[in-house]
């Protein structure tokens, strides 16, 4: 548990969930339309995922 959290606070998650926070925002205030929002979050998961991927490929090679 202590591990996931310590995973959550990396810098990297705060910016993704920044990122996220301030895109739904714009998008709830008006300021980003339907079609952006999609092109900008699914910018956002898509590098999450990759370099959560990334890593655990190298842990895989890594122990090979």
């Amino acid at each position: 548990m202590n591990k996931r959290l310590a995973n959550l606070c990396s810098v990297k998650s705060i910016v993704t969930i920044a990122a996220t926070g301030a895109v739904i925002y714009g998008f709830v205030a008006g300021k980003i339309t339907g079609e952006q929002l999609m092109l900008i979050y699914s910018s956002i998961i898509a590098f999450y995922f990759g370099t959560q991927s990334q890593k655990t490929q190298d842990a895989i090679d890594k122990g090979a």
